[in-house]
């Protein structure tokens, strides 16, 4: 199961302290820093890149492997702008409206001026004119409806990974149908 996307940086520093292997994708060996790099001798390197230190040169890892795991760990999302789109769907959630990321703001349900925090369940995305036409009033004040009840998402570790493979190895450990997929809790 695929967990998450690293720096080679820090991929190459797993393999070393033992907590990874490198996968090869042409032939699924796993293989330790020391005979990843004699592999990479006869590897075709991608655009000539290769990772060198003063005695070994790799050639770019693509795939590692945990040698153990113990869970996903912290599952929770980090209350963001960003997370904030991906939860309400770049929609306004009182008309329905995807006018663009430029024409949503987001919305207090209480607003901050009448003690309204700043959280997941207190903000939703709204395009201007419904912001507006709310103004600084609960949404029962301003006789307007949310689509749906705003609520700290529950994401997996998975979302974390750029919706499509940069490496077209990744493709035999996942298939573009499970990138495509959009994901529903």
């Amino acid at each position: 199961m695929p967990i998450h996307t690293l720096p080679a940086r820090l991929a190459i520093g797993m393999v070393a302290r033992n907590a990874a292997r490198i996968i090869d994708p042409e032939t699924y060996s796993v293989h330790d820093l020391q005979s990843w790099h004699t592999i990479s001798q006869g590897k075709k390197l991608v655009e000539g890149l290769s990772i060198r230190s003063e005695t070994l040169s790799l050639a770019p890892l693509e795939v590692i492997v945990l040698t153990c795991y113990s869970g996903v760990g912290d599952q929770t999302v980090t209350f963001s702008r960003l997370n904030l789109y991906r939860r309400d769907r770049n929609t306004c959630q009182y008309c329905g409206d995807r006018p663009g990321t430029r024409e949503l703001t987001i919305d207090h349900i209480l607003p901050r001026s009448r003690g309204g925090k700043l959280s997941w369940e207190n903000c939703v995305l709204a395009c201007v004119s419904c912001n507006k036409r709310k103004a600084n009033r609960t949404p029962e004040e301003a006789q307007m409806d949310l689509l749906s009840e705003p609520s700290q998402p529950d994401w997996r570790m998975i979302r974390r990974i750029p919706p499509r493979p940069i490496w077209s190895s990744w493709e035999k450990f996942i298939s573009d149908a499970y990138w495509r997929q959009e994901l529903i809790d």
